[in-house]
């Protein structure tokens, strides 16, 4: 794990050098240079890395409002920079934000999400990227709505089960809400196309003297360049009503 100092000299050291440089300095230039010496030293001395805190967002559609997660986030001062957001759905993890978000995360940074199924919404995909970064890549997570989500804390055995059995327990919550969603949907379309209602782009109709222009596409005397634009209709519609025309004249 990356730590802020692995040696306790290492802190003493730190001290040591903030202190005679802020005790020399002018008054007002004395928190400037506490701040320049810490920030050296953590680039100079070996072992010594800032943990990076993220947070992530997502919501499934573009029209969807992302505020509360952002605010949730920006009370734990998480930098604007360091907040990833996606529009999209919740069923696989192959997300543009997402995946750039895993690129950066090392061993012992911290991930913030609001709650699990802001993570993802499929049962197997939240255990495993789960595993994923807290196991094999050493990332912290806190889910914020949560708080026995948290990585952070209670690393004993019981500690661990705990946390793990109320991963499980959220992740088939979140991926049960997914299909129940999906399930109703498809209901509301069924109920609709039974009332009538037609779904996509509405269906262009073939113009009164189509029979004729068609005709005179055949023969020649029309390039289907004019014949798209006397119409009004795209190539792929063209073709389809005229595959209703010849089986209307069998």
């Amino acid at each position: 794990m990356r730590l802020i100092c692995t040696h306790v000299n290492i802190v003493l050291s730190i001290c040591q050098v903030v202190f005679f440089c802020w005790r020399d300095a002018e008054p007002r230039r004395k928190i400037p240079v506490a701040k320049f010496c810490v920030i050296c030293y953590c680039f100079i001395v070996r072992g010594v890395e800032i943990i990076a805190i993220y947070g992530y967002v997502r919501v499934s559609g573009a029209d969807q409002n992302v505020d509360r997660q952002i605010l949730a986030m920006s009370e734990l001062a998480i930098p604007p920079a360091q907040i990833f957001i996606d529009r999209q759905s919740g069923r696989d993890f192959q997300r543009r934000a997402y995946v750039e978000l895993s690129q950066k995360l090392k061993p012992g940074d911290l991930l913030y999400i609001t709650s699990i199924d802001r993570l993802g919404r499929n049962y197997d995909e939240i255990q495993n990227q789960w595993r994923l970064l807290t196991k094999e890549r050493g990332v912290d997570i806190a889910v914020i709505d949560m708080p026995l989500l948290d990585t952070r804390l209670n690393k004993d055995l019981m500690g661990t089960f705990i946390a793990d059995l109320v991963l499980q327990i959220l992740s088939f919550v979140a991926q049960s809400e997914r299909e129940n969603i999906r399930k109703r949907q498809s209901e509301g379309i069924a109920a609709a196309k039974a009332r009538g209602v037609r779904f996509g782009r509405p269906v262009r109709a073939a113009p009164e003297n189509f029979a004729g222009l068609v005709r005179a596409w055949e023969r020649g005397a029309l390039t289907i360049e004019q014949l798209l634009e006397r119409t009004g209709l795209t190539e792929p519609t063209f073709y389809r009503r005229l595959r209703e025309l010849r089986t209307q004249r069998r």
